[in-house]
């Protein structure tokens, strides 16, 4: 799989029209993956999630023809209770007949516009590729192949008035395909918005999804960024998020994991400033063979930050659940509030999770707090609800909702709260019988 990536940069490059200031940093890119190839178990970074099974698929590297899909095909998906902007893909292709965008007052539009139009030239110069790792191996990977994806630009003061969806869908016409979307987001200083990002496979054939996304937070920006993740059991999905954060600005990146075969999330939070706000939060519930890696970093940078993380596991059946967080402060970034945690139970004998807390902490003034906790559910809890008349099916459910919960409260979009909310019911095998 590697030597049929390397092959197909040429034939990439030939067949796009981008600015020519970026193909240096395209084969600088491609040579580091050639170097590096996939990660191994044997690295410590991926020492609980093995690509091996995944990659003995013959993924196409391209397309073989352009596929369309009807809105009444795809339409539970979105967000349609309420008016988004939409930015949707169908096997990496942009969909203009799906998609809803705009250049008014704000942009939200494609990665390859930006990339090809001499009037987004100072912005991608200064923004692409500034904050994702130049070394790790699938981000390399990704910058070597990057055209597709959402371009997203808040200027300064504004206030986005309706939120964004990102919607990747794979067709399934590929016998395996693999994708590798690229989203650039930039919010000014002063400014709000809130995102929404899918992958959907509509088809049992195998997909990889290698994803990219760089966020940029201006001075006292607020970024509200929601990710769901409730694939096809062929599905695998490995998505790099790097975010960058400046003085006072707050960050919110929620992670919904109940679904695909394989789902690996990078996520890394820079800080360039004092008084900044950083949360973390994710639910995964997942079972059969299905597994889940959460790889977080905050790296504390400047005095008088916060970061918040919170992640909560459900797992049955089989499944494997990773947690690996690690916060890094430096010297100088004194007087940060750190808080850590990763909650799971295991309703199975057979279910794993594998979870490693790390600080690396260099600063003396510091009020920090990292904890994990491993359990099955509470039966003296069970027993109460049983007790007065609540069948077992249900007590369960409830019991595994409220270990959600403080999750659920962090969404900030009333529709996406009970879109979440029927999701977990639905993987829980229940109707909880009331309404957010």
């Amino acid at each position: 799989m590697k030597e049929k990536l390397v092959s197909s940069f040429m034939a990439f490059e030939e067949r796009i029209d981008v600015q020519s200031d970026l193909h240096d940093v395209r084969v600088k890119a491609i040579k580091n993956f050639e170097n590096k190839g996939f990660p191994t178990k044997k690295e410590e970074a991926w020492k609980y999630t093995s690509l091996n099974a995944i990659l003995k698929n013959d993924f196409s590297v391209f397309p073989k023809q352009e596929n369309a899909i009807e809105f009444k095909e795809v339409k539970k998906y979105f967000l349609h209770e309420i008016d988004t902007y939409k930015v949707v893909f169908i096997d990496g292709v942009f969909s203009s007949f799906l998609s809803s965008t705009t250049h008014d007052g704000i942009d939200v539009c494609l990665m390859s516009s930006a990339l090809n139009k001499p009037k987004y030239k100072m912005v991608i110069d200064n923004y692409f590729n500034q904050i994702a790792s130049k070394d790790e191996s699938l981000t390399s990977l990704n910058t070597a192949f990057a055209n597709e994806g959402a371009y997203i630009n808040i200027p300064k003061s504004k206030v986005a008035d309706k939120p964004i969806e990102i919607m990747y869908f794979s067709t399934g016409k590929e016998a395996a395909l693999l994708v590798q979307p690229r989203n650039l987001i930039i919010v000014g200083e002063n400014s709000h918005v809130q995102i929404i990002e899918r992958h959907q496979s509509l088809n049992e054939n195998a997909v990889l999804t290698n994803s990219v996304t760089e966020i940029f937070a201006q001075k006292r920006a607020i970024v509200d960024y929601y990710k769901i993740q409730n694939d096809n059991l062929d599905a695998n999905l490995i998505d790099n998020t790097y975010v960058s954060q400046k003085m006072e600005s707050t960050v919110s990146v929620n992670t919904f994991s109940f679904g695909g075969n394989l789902t690996r999330n990078n996520l890394n939070f820079y800080h360039f400033g004092e008084r900044i706000v950083s949360h973390l939060n994710g639910i995964t519930i997942i079972g059969d063979n299905q597994h889940v890696d959460h790889y977080t970093l905050v790296r504390h940078e400047q005095p008088n930050c916060e970061s918040h993380q919170d992640y909560k596991g459900i797992f049955t059946d089989r499944s494997t659940g990773v947690f690996n967080g690690k916060i890094f402060v430096e010297k100088e970034a004194q007087k940060p509030m750190l808080f850590q945690k990763s909650n799971n139970i295991l309703l199975s004998d057979k279910a794993t999770i594998n979870a490693k807390p790390q600080l690396e902490i260099f600063a003396d003034d510091v009020k920090c707090s990292h904890g994990c906790t491993i359990g099955q559910l509470d039966e003296s809890a069970m027993f109460y609800m049983q007790q007065r008349g609540i069948p077992k099916k249900e007590a369960k459910a409830l019991l595994m909702y409220a270990f959600s919960n403080d999750v659920i409260e962090s969404i900030k979009i009333p529709e996406l709260k009970k879109r979440i909310t029927r999701i977990i019911a639905d993987k829980l095998g229940v109707s909880l019988g009331f309404d957010l």
